[in-house]
């Protein structure tokens, strides 16, 4: 059975990379043991196609692309069973938030509509002061 296990998720991978914890659910949704979850996650481990560093890495690169602040990237992380370690390193690996917000706002305008806006993206309440502060008034 855990050969099983290994080819479903296998199927789940082929569509995007997941982490142990994603592939431990997947597999637990589809009915497989305990026992063959735990060995299948560890192969795919092992060959390196699960990789919760990597996957961390790609996932907040892409959500800070994508102009997510770092609440909503470390809540998708946790979400996908990442360590907080994994999800600092992360974090520390992408463009500062503050960076991130200064672009928003330059593209959107400093308005309390752009405030709102960051806000529901992830942005911390500091980020978004200082980034409104800086930013050049427009008359």
């Amino acid at each position: 059975m855990a050969d099983d296990a290994i080819e479903c998720a296998l199927r789940a991978l082929r569509h995007r990379d997941r982490t142990g914890f994603e592939i431990e659910e997947y597999l637990r949704t589809r009915s497989f043991a305990d026992d063959d979850r735990s060995r299948a996650v560890e192969t795919l481990r092992r060959t390196g196609l699960v990789d919760d560093e990597r996957f961390a890495r790609a996932r907040a690169s892409s959500l800070a692309e994508r102009g997510a602040g770092n609440a909503l990237i470390r809540s998708r992380l946790a979400e996908a069973g990442v360590a907080h370690e994994l999800v600092d390193d992360a974090l520390g690996a992408v463009e500062p938030e503050a960076r991130r917000a200064r672009r928003i706002i330059a593209r959107r305008g400093a308005s309390p509509k752009t405030a709102r806006y960051l806000y529901g993206k992830g942005f911390s309440e500091e980020v978004v002061s200082a980034a409104l502060r800086t930013a050049p008034t427009t008359s």
